[in-house]
C-alpha cells in the first residue's frame, strides 16, 4: 500500500515508518520538522522506501493532495512534550485541532482509512485508577496543561463525528508514555532526561515527590500496535489504549537509571510548579486498561521497562562520545 504518515520525522512517527517499510509498504512522510528530524528517516529515504514532504498539516491543500495519493493514513503530527505545551498553549491548540481537522476532512472526502494518535492526557490530571477507554474524563479548559488534553479530545470527537456522519473508517489510538530510541530530552521527556543527567554525573531532577506513577511502552511495540489496530476491521469507530501495564513511580525510575548507568548522580526533588509555572499539574497515576487492544489485536509488549532504561542509558552515553575521525584526520 501507499501509506501517508503525518509527523513521520518525529520519534514515534519514524519508528512507525520503519515498521511500515519492513512490511513492504511505500511511505510518504509529511512533517514540518518543527520537532522531528530528517535524520530519523535517513536510512529509509536513502533506500527510496520513504519520501519526505516538508509541510504543515494545517495546510489543507497540501494535505488533500497527499491523502489523494494514499491508501491509508496514520495521523501522528501534533504538539510534542510538556515543556512545549507550557511555552505555547495557543500553538498547541492550533497544531492539534486545526491539523487534525485538516487530515480527517481530507480522509473523509475520499473515504481513506485513518488512524489518529491521541494521548492518555485526555483523562485529565485527577484520574487515578486503571484507565479504560470509556471512562469519563474531567478536564479544566482554563488549566495550563489541559489545553493539550482538550485539543486532543477535540480531535477524537471529530474523528467519531466523521465516522458516524460520513462513514470514515477511523480508529483512535490513545498512547501512554512511549519511550525508546530517537526520543529527545528537549521537551521534558523523563527517561531521556534522567539518562542524560546520569551519564554526565549531574543530579536527576524529579518533579514533585516522585510518587506519581507511569507505564512506559517501547516505541517499537507502539509501532507494532498501531499497525495492528489499523489492520483490524473491528477497531473502526473505536478509541483504543496503547501502552504497557508495567507501572513504576518516577522516583524509583530515577534510582533505576542511576543504577544502570553506574552513576554517582544524586536524585533531587523540585516542585512541579517551579518548572512549568502555577496551574500546571502532574497527574498522580497513568495506567491503561489494555483489554480492548488485546481483544482486537492480541498485541502485548515484547520489551520490558528494564530494556527501555538500558537503551536510554546507552543512547545517552553514546551521545557523549566524540565522533570518530574521518580519513586523513
Amino acid at each position: 500500500m501507499r501509506v501517508l504518515v503525518t509527523g513521520a520525522a518525529g520519534f514515534v512517527g519514524s519508528h512507525l515508518a520503519d515498521r511500515l517499510v519492513a512490511d513492504g509498504h511505500a511511505v510518504v512522510a509529511l512533517d514540518d520538522l518543527s520537532t522531528g528530524a530528517e535524520g530519523n528517516l535517513a536510512p529509509a529515504r536513502e533506500r527510496g522506501d520513504v519520501v519526505l514532504v516538508r509541510g504543515d498539516v494545517r495546510d489543507r491543500g497540501l494535505v488533500a493532495e497527499a491523502v489523494a495519493r494514499a491508501d491509508a493514513v496514520f495521523h501522528l503530527a501534533g504538539a510534542v512534550g510538556v515543556a512545549r505545551v507550557a511555552a505555547d498553549p495557543a500553538g498547541t491548540w492550533s497544531r492539534n485541532v486545526d491539523g487534525t481537522s485538516s487530515v480527517l476532512s481530507a480522509c473523509a472526502a475520499r473515504g481513506t482509512p485513518c488512524l489518529v494518535a491521541s494521548t492518555s492526557e485526555v483523562h485529565g490530571t485527577s484520574a487515578t485508577g486503571v484507565l479504560a477507554e470509556d471512562d469519563p474524563v474531567t478536564l479544566a479548559p482554563a488549566g495550563r496543561r489541559d489545553v493539550y488534553a482538550v485539543s486532543k479530545l477535540a480531535g477524537e470527537s471529530l474523528a467519531f463525528a466523521l465516522h458516524r456522519s460520513a462513514g470514515l473508517p477511523v480508529v483512535v489510538a490513545r498512547l501512554f508514555n512511549v519511550v525508546g530510541p530517537r526520543q529527545s530530552d528537549r521537551y521534558g521527556m523523563v527517561l531521556p532526561r534522567f539518562s542524560r543527567a546520569a551519564v554526565r554525573g549531574e543530579p536527576l531532577v524529579v518533579h514533585g515527590d516522585g510518587r506519581q506513577t507511569r507505564c512506559f511502552l517501547d516505541v517499537r511495540d507502539a509501532a507494532d500496535a498501531l499497525v495492528a489496530l489499523a489492520a483490524a476491521p473491528a477497531a473502526a469507530g473505536l478509541v483504543v489504549n496503547v501502552g504497557s501495564d508495567e507501572e513504576v513511580a518516577i522516583g524509583e525510575l530515577a534510582r533505576r537509571v542511576v543504577a544502570v548507568a553506574g552513576s554517582r548522580s544524586s536524585v533531587v526533588h523540585v516542585p512541579f510548579a517551579s518548572v512549568y509555572g502555577d496551574g500546571f499539574v502532574d497527574p498522580p497515576r497513568r495506567r491503561p486498561d489494555l483489554a480492548r487492544l488485546r481483544a482486537l489485536t492480541g498485541a502485548r509488549p515484547r520489551r520490558r521497562l528494564a530494556d527501555a532504561v538500558a537503551d536510554a542509558v546507552a543512547h545517552a552515553r553514546a551521545a557523549l562520545e566524540p565522533a570518530p575521525a574521518g580519513p586523513g584526520r
